[in-house]
């Protein structure tokens, strides 16, 4: 199966050279490169970003709109035809070659391979207080809306590029990841977690967890896109009711 990757990132020029780098270092058992194509989206850096993402070997594209989710669109708009589209941040927040247990997760059978954080291994300051509570309150928000077992809305994920194209994303914004799992819950994918490490980042501030804006602007994404999912799908419930009854 074919694999590409991408990765939006602002101002990661101390970080997204090593993230390219080792991600094309990944060889599967016959020694073979595992990804097939690589898209970092440049969101709006006044940094060298794209310039290390070129030279460690990657397509950039450029995005000055910032938004998380915008600049995964951009990226995708620019990749190769795939089977797998691999996503990870910039910030060499994860180890590359656990992104190799996403992969396998989704040739196994599953749609969508979620890297959890949650049941891997955290590095001291990797994730800020408001960061992990965050995280941990989304998920609770999810199993109790959808009874699904959600533990991570973590950023490093595989999923079938078929199943992407289903879940039509749209999000603009830090809405993104939990976009992705709920549409993927409503459609009736096969989702799998798997561990992953946390890694405290090398370079640069955290564009979430460094900043009282950046949390509140995560926080506001992810919850607002939560109560617009949960929404959709009651409208559409009570539609299909009233036509059966009608």
């Amino acid at each position: 199966m074919t694999v590409g990757a991408v990765v939006p990132a602002r101002d990661e020029e101390g970080n997204i050279g090593d993230v390219v780098a080792d991600l094309l270092a990944l060889r599967d058992d016959r020694g073979r490169r595992v990804i097939d194509d690589f898209v970092v989206c440049d969101n709006g850096s006044t940094d060298a970003t794209a310039a290390r993402a070129r030279e460690a070997g990657a397509r950039t594209v450029r995005q000055d709109t910032p938004g998380y989710g915008l600049a995964c669109l951009t990226a995708l708009d620019h990749l190769r035809p795939v089977d797998i589209v691999l996503f990870t941040d910039g910030d060499r927040s994860f180890e590359a070659a656990q992104g190799l247990r996403l992969l396998e997760a989704v040739a196994g059978g599953a749609d969508l391979a979620i890297g959890s954080r949650a049941l891997g291994r955290r590095e001291p300051g990797a994730l800020s207080a408001p960061q992990i509570a965050g995280n941990r309150v989304a998920a609770v928000l999810v199993r109790l809306l959808w009874g699904a077992e959600v533990t991570d809305l973590g950023p490093y994920r595989a999923i079938r590029a078929e199943a992407l194209r289903r879940l039509d994303m749209g999000d603009r914004t830090y809405g993104w990841t939990v976009e992705m799992q709920i549409k993927a819950i409503q459609h009736d994918l096969r989702v799998a977690e798997v561990p992953v490490d946390t890694l405290r980042r090398r370079f640069g501030r955290s564009k979430v967890g460094g900043t009282v804006r950046g949390v509140a602007g995560a926080s506001a994404g992810i919850l607002s896109m939560i109560a617009r999912l949960r929404w959709r799908q009651w409208r559409a419930a009570r539609s299909a009711k009233s036509q059966e009854t009608a």
